[in-house]
């Protein structure tokens, strides 16, 4: 099994969603995070005042999957959250050596 963190731009999060399933993704995690990258953050005028946001608003999604669907579901979200604009986001591909269902004490793939 693998985890797959995608850290993408807001807007993106309901179409993304969607591909994931389409392609058959049953659950996911989402939460939401500020971060920065290259993107390096940007200015903001509020009440004339002009300031530095240095944390950009994101959305992490964390979706634990078997191995053989990695792919398909690295591809979905690539061709759903790219604008080719910095800031996209990143995607990380984890090993994950043990799940378990809390409800049923259902272990690995029966538990995804």
């Amino acid at each position: 099994m693998k985890k797959i963190e995608a850290i993408i731009k807001p807007f993106k999060l309901d179409d993304v969603r969607e591909a994931l399933g389409e392609i058959g993704v049953t659950g996911m995690t989402v939460s939401e995070v500020k971060g920065f990258g290259r993107q390096k953050g940007h200015t903001e005028l509020y009440r004339g005042a002009e300031y530095m946001v240095d944390f950009l608003p994101k959305v992490k999604l964390e979706i634990v999957i078997a191995k053989d669907d990695v792919e398909r579901c690295v591809n979905a979200i690539l061709e759903t959250a790219q604008t080719g604009k910095i800031g996209d986001g990143k995607i990380f591909i984890t090993d994950v050596d043990r799940v378990i269902r809390i409800r049923t004490g259902e272990e690995n793939r029966d538990a995804i």
